[in-house]
């Protein structure tokens, strides 16, 4: 995610406001797992044939030749240079080191070549770096801009979290519309999103890319969660409008139960943690998908209000996908500060140095309770 500038926000606000983030999430209403949600989230999903326990007399399956059209995707900037290191030796000693795919950094502005050298240095895959267009990152031509203004003033002094930072938003609004179009991306099916300062704690010993294609799997994820109100008060709505209007391109067997709890009328603030998702890029490229972002982007709402991409892709999967096209991550390990999904199951344990015990799935606020029992 683009690390937003010292002079752009406000540090005893913001710093107030993530503490407030914090205690919310982890200490209200925080409690022990009991043994029946250990047994819940140990039991599911099924570890028989799990493809991050292979048979041990089968070859590695680095082994295998057959590669994806997949890229890791990180929008990033030069000053996040340390940070970003460190979650690419990670990335590449669990899992790239054996499989090679390649990087496409993206950036507001031209990365220096001390970026270039010293993100290159840490793999042996291919590695590019793009621009983001102009035109991906400002304010397009519908927006009221002293409307805008205004009411991101208003959302920071109120003490949403992140309320009055443009850049925010058109971070937002690029991850929610536009980093898939970006021309670097072009010739990729498939996408793993990448932030700098993220965590990986286990050995991933098969291509997940592989995985989704082979079994029709369009969205990937482990963390999710919901989302603060204060961010989207409008986003549900302009989601029933298009739908509305479009009620061809809303399948029956889809997954609205996951992000409604009833039936639709209201949104229940669950999403995917977007920080980390695989996903194939033709879903993103669909016309439902286009349609949706395009509808909602002239809406304004990624400018008068904060509308994030996570709400966005996570309404997307509840609304074009099923259940069968969409996956859990159960054994990648992962932590985006403050919260981290740590696999529960001992087999899978075996391959991760995290601590099952703070696994945020097991949490009040986390919505993979909602997601087990659509199962």
């Amino acid at each position: 995610m683009i690390v937003i500038s010292s002079n752009q926000r406000k540090p005893l606000l913001l710093s107030a406001v993530f503490l407030v983030f914090c205690a919310f999430f982890f200490f209200w209403p925080l409690r022990a797992p009991n043994s029946d949600d250990k047994a819940l989230f140990t039991s599911h999903p099924s570890l028989i044939d799990h493809p991050n326990l292979p048979d041990p007399s089968a070859l590695p399956a680095w082994q295998n030749t057959t590669r994806v059209k997949a890229a890791f995707v990180i929008l990033t900037r030069n000053n996040e240079l340390d940070a970003l290191r460190k979650t690419i030796q990670q990335l590449e000693a669990r899992f790239n080191h054996k499989f090679n795919y390649p990087y496409v950094f993206l950036n507001d502005v031209e990365f220096t070549q001390e970026f270039k050298d010293l993100t290159s240095s840490l793999t042996n895959a291919e590695t590019k770096y793009g621009i983001i267009p102009k035109e991906h990152w400002s304010y397009p031509d519908w927006i009221d801009v002293e409307k805008a203004d205004r009411l991101r003033k208003k959302m920071g002094e109120e003490g949403v979290i992140y309320g009055d930072n443009l850049s925010y938003r058109h971070m937002c609004r690029f991850e929610s519309g536009f980093f898939y179009r970006h021309p670097l991306m072009e010739e990729y099916e498939y996408y793993w999103r990448v932030e700098p300062s993220v965590e990986f704690f286990c050995d991933l010993d098969y291509d997940p890319f592989l995985y989704m294609k082979e079994n029709n799997k369009k969205y990937g994820w482990t963390i999710s969660l919901i989302e603060f109100e204060a961010t989207i008060p409008t986003l549900w709505k302009t989601t029933k409008e298009f739908m509305k209007t479009h009620p061809e391109m809303i399948p029956k067997n889809n997954l609205i139960n996951f992000i409604s709890n009833d039936n639709g009328r209201n949104y229940n603030l669950c999403h995917f943690w977007s920080n980390f998702e695989i996903g194939d890029l033709k879903f993103l490229r669909s016309p439902e998908y286009s349609a949706y972002f395009d509808y909602l982007d002239k809406s304004g709402g990624f400018f008068y209000e904060r509308w994030g991409d996570a709400p966005v892709h996570s309404i997307a999967v509840g609304l074009f996908l099923n259940k069968t096209e969409v996956h859990f991550f159960n054994d990648i390990g992962y932590k985006h500060n403050p919260f981290m999904h740590c696999p529960v199951a001992r087999e899978l344990q075996k391959k991760c140095h995290c601590n099952a015990d703070e696994n945020f799935d097991l949490t009040p606020n986390s919505c993979m309770r909602r997601w087990v029992e659509l199962l």
